[in-house]
C-alpha cells in the first residue's frame, strides 16, 4: 500500500518553525500537489516524506507501516521506504549516457543484467526518449534531460514517486509538454504522486487533490475545482487564479434562510444552502465580495443584473484580451476570451455570469 499519513508534524531549523503541526493523507494512487509561495513548507514537507529530513514533532506512516516516531527519535532510512526522488536540477551523471543514468539504482541494488537492461528501455520508451539512449546529458535539452530524471525514478518501480519543481527550469513550451507527459504517466502507472510546486497551473492541470501552504500552515486540501470555485480563506482565493480575483468592499445581511450582499457590482440574493462553511446567524456584517475576472461577460446594453462601468485600460493578447474598468471608485479585472476590440476610454456595461465569492468578517 502506497497510501501516506503525515500526523502532527512540526519542523524547525533552529528557531524558526518551518511546518506547523501539518496533519495530510495521501491516498494510495493520489497525485497530490504541494502548492504554495516561496517560503511556505511545501519542499520541506515533501523532503519530510523523502526521509531527508527529521521532524521534531509528528508521525508519518505509509500503509500500515509507521516510518516516523519523532517523540520515540525513530525515522527509517529513505533507501528502506519504497519511494524515488525527481530533483528541481535534474541531478544526471554527466559522464553517463542515458541508459546508465536510467540503469544507476538498479545496479546499485545488483539486479541482474539481462533484467535492468529491460526495466531501463522500458522506462526510456515510456518517457519516449529510447532514441537517446547513448547519449550523454550534455546532448541533450532541458526538457529531455527531465525526461531522463523521470525515466531513473520510475525505472525501479516506487510506491510513491516524489517530484520538487521539476519543471521550473524549463522554458514555457517545454512546462506544457512536460504537464502533459507527467499526467500521462500518473494515469499509466497508477503510482502515488507528491509534487512540489509554486505554479498554480501546474496544480489545478495535473493533480487530483491540491494542498496549499502558506506561512508553514496547510491551510486547504481539495480537488483543483472546489479550491477555485471554494476557497477557504482570504488567501487562498488571492493566489488561485490567473488573473487573480477581484476583492471588493461589501455589506452582507443575513435574516432566515436569506443572505443579501451589498457591492459597487449591486445587490445579490443567496440562499444560506449556497455556503459552503457554517452559515452565520442573523444580523449585518462587512463582507469581501470576490468576482473571478472570467466570470462576466460585457453586454451591448442594458440587462438585467448588469451594472455601468468605464473602461480604464485594454491588454490584449491574441485569442483573449484582458480589460481593467472602474466603477463605483473601484478598478475591476475583467478577462474575455475574446480578440482586441480597441482601447477606448468608453462606458460599457458589464454583468457577472456565475456567483460570487463571498468571504465575510464577523
Amino acid at each position: 500500500m502506497s497510501r501516506i499519513e503525515l500526523r502532527g508534524i512540526n519542523k524547525y531549523y533552529g528557531k524558526n518553525h518551518v511546518l506547523k503541526d501539518i496533519s495530510l493523507v495521501i491516498e494510495d494512487g493520489e497525485f497530490m500537489t504541494l502548492l504554495g509561495p516561496s517560503g511556505c513548507g511545501k519542499t520541506t514537507t515533501l523532503r519530510v516524506a523523502a526521509g531527508l529530513e527529521k521532524p521534531q514533532k509528528g508521525y508519518m506512516y505509509m500503509g500500515d507501516r509507521e516510518i516516523v516516531n519523532a517523540p520515540e527519535k525513530f525515522y527509517e532510512e529513505p533507501g528502506k521506504r519504497h519511494l524515488n526522488l525527481v530533483f528541481q536540477s535534474y541531478a544526471l551523471w554527466p559522464h553517463m549516457t542515458v541508459f546508465d543514468n536510467a540503469a544507476f539504482g538498479l545496479k546499485v541494488a545488483k539486479v541482474p543484467k539481462e533484467e535492468i537492461r529491460k526495466k531501463v528501455e522500458n522506462a526510456l520508451k515510456r518517457m519516449r526518449i529510447e532514441a537517446f539512449i547513448d547519449r550523454y546529458p550534455s546532448e541533450l535539452s532541458g526538457g529531455q534531460q527531465q525526461r531522463v530524471a523521470i525515466a531513473r525514478a520510475i525505472v525501479s518501480e516506487p510506491e510513491v514517486l516524489l517530484l520538487d519543481e521539476p519543471l521550473s527550469n524549463l522554458d514555457a513550451k517545454l512546462r506544457i509538454e512536460m504537464r502533459s507527459e507527467i499526467k500521462r504517466l500518473h494515469q499509466e502507472l497508477g503510482t502515488t504522486i507528491i509534487y512540489v510546486t509554486h505554479d498554480q497551473t501546474e496544480a489545478l492541470t495535473m493533480s487530483t487533490k491540491v494542498a496549499i501552504f502558506f506561512e508553514g500552515v496547510l491551510e486547504q486540501v481539495a480537488p483543483p475545482m472546489e479550491l477555485y470555485q471554494n476557497p477557504a480563506s482570504l488567501r487562498v482565493a488571492d493566489f488561485i487564479g490567473n488573473p487573480k480575483v477581484n476583492f471588493l468592499p461589501g455589506k452582507a445581511r443575513v435574516s432566515g434562510d436569506a443572505m443579501t450582499v451589498e457591492s459597487v457590482l449591486g445587490t445579490v440574493t443567496f440562499d444560506k444552502k449556497s455556503f459552503t462553511g457554517e452559515a452565520p446567524g442573523d444580523g449585518s456584517f462587512e463582507a469581501v465580495v470576490g468576482v473571478r475576472p472570467e466570470l462576466a461577460e460585457i453586454l451591448d446594453g442594458p440587462a438585467e443584473g448588469s451594472i455601468e462601468a468605464e473602461v480604464y485600460s485594454v491588454m490584449p493578447a491574441g485569442s483573449e484580451t484582458t480589460i481593467y474598468l472602474e466603477v463605483g471608485g473601484e478598478r475591476i479585472l475583467y478577462r474575455t476570451m475574446c480578440s482586441w476590440w480597441g482601447m477606448r476610454r468608453e462606458t460599457v456595461r458589464p454583468r457577472r455570469t456565475t456567483g460570487y465569492t463571498i468571504i465575510l468578517s464577523w
